[in-house]
């Protein structure tokens, strides 16, 4: 009997130690799943309304300034900040969104999503240039607004026929005026010249007198910032952060592209920015490690996914390099969602963006930074404004350059650039 069960009990132990090892096999011979590029694009597109709702339909309904919360770095106090923070929200949803909210209308369920947050955008603008509306923003004091003005030109400028021309002919002279106060103050010395430089661009572009000055300002200091290979310093000094994604690569071009369009330069300095934001795309996509993660480096880490916009944006044009695919951008910028808003709860429990990068991690925001700057994330969403059909969201998955390089695939060398 004492036997039997020895024998009993040896082969319980073999079963068991059989088993699992057929179960570390199986896992370790497990497929991941394969994600279509229509796929990607129902993740990005419910990923990005999950962000922008909450601001954009608020302001539709005059609830912003009741319904939003005013975060801010601990020790700081929320006052001055919703002078402020409204209109950041404000404008930088708008600048994200705007290239999706450009595509035509259509029955599908992202379509549907799209009509109801132009929709509502269209109605919460109005509200936010009359000065009776409990939503009317502040463009007039703190210079702060200088910079989210900026990012609402850059929404026009991205989706005119979507943002601009359904507007009322009151809501446009209102929205022309608020810009046009905003003259009375000056900013830092650094990209803040091209906020203003923006600005006045799109006053320009809808047939407005614009301050020269600006214009002028903005053109010579940022080229003279240029230090060479796809990087702008900002300002007088170089540091190594995300702003030239953040701000100057997409906004130049954007402020660019007006004056070329209005004779004010001529097209290959337009030309020149564009190849200069497409090397620096180059950088973009390389810092994307196999895992779908990027450096937390710099200034303003909390703005998220906006470290993704000049990389969006030329895929947005289509000028990606030739040795880098739409495919392999989308991959990685897919990874990075899912790496930055799966695995972590960047949202309060009412829907709104938290304080810090991976999660609510207050203590690294800047002293600058609230509720309403962290709407920077929408800008690394530009792609949604190719339509469905296109090669970026058509072609099968395929590795980044970090991912090939790190599983020993063939992948293209890197050298510097003069432009």
């Amino acid at each position: 009997m004492n036997k039997l069960k020895y024998m009993f009990l040896l082969a319980m132990i073999f079963f068991i130690a059989n088993t699992n090892v057929q179960a570390q096999a199986a896992k370790k011979t497990k497929q991941t799943p394969v994600v279509s590029g229509a796929q990607d694009r129902e993740y990005w597109a419910e990923l990005l309304y999950k962000i922008a709702s909450p601001v954009i339909l608020n302001l539709s309904n005059s609830t912003l300034k009741k319904n939003m919360p005013v975060e801010v770095p601990p020790g700081m106090k929320s006052d001055p900040f919703k002078k402020v923070t409204y209109l950041e929200a404000v404008g930088r949803t708008m600048a994200g969104v705007a290239p999706w909210l450009a595509l035509p209308d259509d029955e599908t369920k992202e379509g549907q999503m799209r009509k109801k947050l132009r929709t509502a955008l269209l109605k919460g603008i109005a509200n936010a240039v009359d000065p009776a509306n409990p939503d009317y923003l502040n463009f007039r004091t703190e210079s702060q607004p200088i910079v989210d003005a900026a990012y609402m030109a850059q929404a026009f400028l991205r989706a005119p026929k979507a943002l601009w021309e359904p507007l009322d002919a009151v809501t446009k002279a209102r929205i022309a005026e608020e810009f046009k106060a905003l003259r009375t103050r000056t900013g830092a010395y650094n990209n803040w010249l091209l906020f203003a430089g923006i600005n006045e661009a799109f006053l320009l572009s809808i047939g407005e007198q614009a301050d020269p000055v600006r214009l002028e300002f903005a053109k010579r200091k940022i080229l003279e910032w240029y230090q060479g290979d796809g990087w702008y310093s900002d300002g007088p000094s170089f540091s190594m952060d995300y702003y030239n994604s953040y701000v100057i690569h997409p906004m130049l071009v954007d402020f660019f592209k007006v004056l070329s369009d209005k004779k004010r330069v001529n097209v290959e300095m337009y030309d020149t920015a564009v190849k200069r934001m497409v090397r620096y795309s180059e950088f973009s996509e390389r810092i994307i490690s196999p895992e779908g993660t990027y450096p937390a480096m710099g200034r303003s880490v909390t703005y998220r996914t906006a470290a993704f916009q000049a990389l969006g944006q030329v895929v947005l044009m289509e000028k990606l390099p030739t040795q880098i695919s739409p495919a392999q951008v989308r991959s990685g910028i897919t990874a990075v969602m899912h790496r930055m808003f799966d695995q972590c709860n960047n949202f309060d429990a009412a829907g709104w963006l938290v304080l810090g990068f991976c999660g609510s991690q207050p203590e690294i925001a800047d002293g600058y930074t609230s509720t309403g700057s962290l709407y920077m994330a929408t800008l690394g969403f530009l792609p949604l404004g190719l339509p469905a059909d296109n090669v970026f969201w058509t072609s099968p998955a395929a590795d980044w350059t970090a991912k090939k390089a790190w599983s020993g695939q063939p992948f293209k060398k890197d050298y510097h650039v003069e432009y």
